[in-house]
């Protein structure tokens, strides 16, 4: 059972939610500020956040950064626009998908199970039986899924970490958006793209001694990302 932090405020919203992800056999609390919201975590201890970005008061991107300065919770974004500026800089604010309401059950679900799925990727994903692996001043340990800088673990969210494991187990591959969609957030519509180049930022930030002119993470412009080569 997976346990669900819903905050939106919208109560006709908050109820068929509700009795979507209750119908799919998840424990789920719903509240509907961002501040009510942030109390729950401590309380309620969700292994997900589903977030409306348009709160009253605090609103749902101050709430995404606010999680994301202490943890690396899941987090979906629930928004009536597809096309909102707000959903780009959500993603860029730390969310790791999100999803455009009104949207079915099975959809949310869906969303649900594949964020979850990247928080313990799959050993043939990324190669878990071996052991840690150093690239220049990262260490890479797939068994316990924890990365290092210099020594000190990184606080990846969910989606960083399996875009790292993922290209770093084939380095010098070039791979699409389309096919980090795919393979990662099982996303099969190209408008998703920018979920990728938002999660590419994020993950650059962390590791990268200048995100600017990146060693790991490397853009192939017109077409994708690949990890390194790193410069000799």
């Amino acid at each position: 059972m997976t346990r669900l932090l819903l905050i939106e405020d919208d109560p006709a919203v908050r109820r068929g939610v509700v009795l979507g992800l209750s119908r799919n056999g998840h424990e789920t609390e719903a509240v509907g500020t961002g501040e009510d919201g942030l109390e729950a975590l401590a309380a309620f201890k969700p292994d997900l956040v589903l977030l409306d970005l348009m709160l009253p008061g605090m609103s749902g991107l101050e709430v995404c950064s606010r999680i994301r300065e202490t943890s690396s919770l899941p987090i979906v974004i629930l928004s009536a626009r597809g096309d909102d500026i707000d959903v780009v800089i959500g993603l860029e604010a730390g969310a790791d998908d999100y999803v455009v309401k009104p949207a079915s059950a099975a959809l949310i679900e869906a969303r649900i199970r594949a964020v979850m799925r990247r928080v313990a990727p799959a050993q043939a994903d990324t190669g878990s039986d071996a052991g840690p692996t150093a690239v220049g001043d990262l260490e890479i340990d797939r068994a316990s899924l924890i990365v290092r800088k210099h020594g000190s673990e990184l606080p990846l969210a969910p989606s960083e970490l399996k875009l790292l494991l993922f290209l770093s187990a084939a380095p010098e591959q070039t791979f699409s958006r389309r096919q980090l969609l795919e393979d990662i957030w099982e996303h099969s519509y190209y408008g998703d793209a920018r979920l990728v180049d938002a999660c590419v930022m994020r993950l650059r930030a962390k590791i990268e001694e200048d995100p600017r002119r990146p060693a790991y993470v490397q853009t192939v412009r017109g077409f994708g990302y690949r990890f390194g080569p790193l410069p000799v």
